[in-house]
């Protein structure tokens, strides 16, 4: 058996439509997986208890992304993530799936970062990068190159020479969730990976771009658990949402977080969002970042 990954994306040789059945499931950690932050010796969160602790030992965002990568703590998205990466979609049919928990995108000293939900099904969950390889990541990387905060306009899969700029993407749910919907608990036992992650981008973290209700209300707790200041009046969600967080114990005052709706192929199809909505929020975002000032 041999568990090489060819690259993700790539478009089967005629005669060949299928993946060996070596090939099934997700990727083991090591094995040669463009950008695979983990390796064989990477411990193995099958707990929160040890993702939490896994989580805060982590000491750079190197170490984390490898630990978080390879978690096992809610076997609902386990099953989930690899049943996806084992029987596919008829249009994937000839690629290998990802199929593990996502790590962050971009520099480990990023001054803006976007949090969404939870990769897709099959999109980070198969391309083993966030926001990759689905319509929703087509828009948010043209709207990213757009503002100068990714090299490219596209970005179809790890490896493929995308490189963000200033810029990290993470999510609130580090798997592909059943029907895109994470349970509370799922939720609370992913939380540490965000937590540490705050903690390690705080010396510079200017901007954070919000991603739909779902991240906006999972990130507060995230943030208070890192240290950020928290306002007393945090504001509801919305597209274009502001809000400033307060300096703690006469620091440096806290980042911005600007809420933008998600990308999604019924957001985009409806009308709900458009390229120049996006353009707006990840343009205000950069624009702070490099100045202090969103416009």
């Amino acid at each position: 058996m041999t568990d090489r990954a060819p690259v993700p994306g790539r478009t089967p040789d005629r005669g060949h439509d299928r993946p060996a059945a070596d090939e099934r499931g997700p990727v083991t950690a090591g094995t040669g997986w463009p950008g695979d932050p983990a390796t064989s010796a990477t411990p193995v969160a099958l707990t929160a208890a040890d993702a939490a602790r896994l989580a805060r030992a982590a000491g750079g965002a190197d170490e984390l992304d490898a630990c978080a990568s390879v978690c096992r703590a809610c076997p609902r998205l386990v099953d989930w993530r690899e049943e996806v990466a084992r029987v596919r979609r008829a249009a994937y049919a000839g690629e290998r799936y990802w199929g593990r928990p996502m790590p962050s995108f971009g520099p480990p000293d990023a001054r803006v970062l976007l949090v969404g939900l939870a990769p897709a099904a099959h999109g980070g969950n198969r391309t083993g990068r966030i926001f990759t390889g689905d319509r929703s990541g087509d828009w948010l990387f043209a709207a990213l190159h757009r503002a100068g905060l990714a090299a490219s306009p596209t970005s179809t899969a790890a490896g493929d020479g995308q490189r963000l700029l200033d810029a990290r993407i993470t999510a609130a749910v580090r798997c592909a969730p059943p029907a895109n919907k994470p349970t509370p608990a799922e939720r609370d036992a992913c939380r540490p990976w965000l937590v540490r992650e705050l903690e390690l981008l705080r010396p510079r973290l200017r901007t954070i771009v919000v991603l739909g209700g779902f991240a906006w209300q999972a990130l507060w707790p995230a943030l208070a658990a890192a240290g950020f200041g928290i306002p007393s009046r945090r504001g509801a969600f919305g597209h274009g949402a502001r809000v400033e967080l307060p300096a703690v114990a006469g620091g440096q005052a806290g980042p911005l977080l600007l809420g933008c709706y998600h990308p999604s192929q019924q957001n985009t199809f409806t009308g709900r969002v458009t390229a120049a909505m996006l353009d707006d929020v990840l343009g205000a975002a950069a624009r702070h970042a490099a100045t202090g000032a969103a416009g």
